[in-house]
């Protein structure tokens, strides 16, 4: 599971509504989170920008996460 799913969801928001508020297709966000695309630096950015997150940390976003449970208390 990547960082993008676990903020997401801990927003409560769905693919569909990260992708409207970051100008994104809707099966983009879902290949990011899957891993199976890596982001243009330029959606990566929109991602960060739509989630409140620091455009300088964008990149953590895409990292592995191992426990799941541990990084929703983190956020």
């Amino acid at each position: 599971m990547k960082r993008l799913s676990v903020v997401r969801r801990s927003r409560g928001w769905s693919k569909n509504e990260l992708a409207r508020k970051a100008s994104l297709h809707p099966a983009l966000v879902g290949q990011i989170e899957s891993g199976r695309f890596l982001p243009y630096s330029v959606q990566l950015i929109r991602l960060a920008r739509a989630l409140d997150w620091p455009v300088g940390e964008a990149d953590e976003l895409l990292e592995e996460v191992q426990d799941s449970e541990r990084s929703y208390e983190r956020l």
